[in-house]
């Protein structure tokens, strides 16, 4: 089974803006643009039947569309950066759709996160890129802003271990909004994949 986590897909012209951050890093392997995403939650390797059952708990999730508003960068990496990232800020709809995942994960036995969930697009991996090159690269850039844009679905994607930064693929889409005030199933599916496309 492929490698599997949780998010929120990133619309075109959130990722044109994002686009505009490439380059100007040294050691840096830039993320396609098509695989920004925003993390939920990581659940990694598991045996078909696992990712069954995960598939259907996530199904059973009932939340409103989430506003997304990317502002300022990072890294991450103690001593040694390995990647470099776009923050997404947090707020109390974001925070309780993850924190709803992580209870769910936890039910069907699959080990708790470690790291306390930190929202954000990575845009770049450090591969050989020193703590100057980084530090110059966020100083340059440190003002980033985004317009916000409104998360209509959580996904459930996949990866190969084997290649850092994609491609993810969408092996499963969970609408948010969709029982309380909800989404006509035919005109919203066209309507998210005109926006995600």
């Amino acid at each position: 089974m492929p490698r599997l986590f949780t998010g929120l897909e990133i619309p075109a012209q959130t990722g044109l803006t994002l686009s505009f951050l490439r380059g100007g890093l040294r050691g840096a392997r830039w993320i396609d643009t098509e695989n920004y995403h925003i993390t939920l939650r990581f659940i990694g390797d598991i045996d078909d039947r696992m990712a069954d059952e995960v598939a259907d708990a996530l199904d059973r999730i009932r939340r409103d569309p989430v506003e997304i508003r990317l502002n300022g960068l990072g890294s991450f990496g103690n001593g040694k950066p390995h990647a470099v990232w776009a923050r997404v800020e947090p707020n109390p709809a974001l925070m309780e759709l993850q924190a709803e995942q992580e209870r769910i994960l936890q039910r069907l036995r699959l080990p708790a996160e470690r790291r306390k969930y930190m929202p954000h697009v990575t845009l770049a991996r450090c591969r050989s890129s020193s703590n100057q090159d980084v530090a110059r690269w966020l100083a340059e850039r440190g003002d980033f802003q985004a317009p916000p844009f409104t998360a209509a679905r959580f996904v459930l994607f996949s990866s190969r271990a084997s290649i850092g930064g994609g491609p993810y693929l969408v092996e499963e889409a969970y609408p948010l909004g969709r029982f309380g005030g909800g989404m006509d199933s035919a005109r919203d599916t066209a309507r998210l994949a005109e926006l995600y496309r």
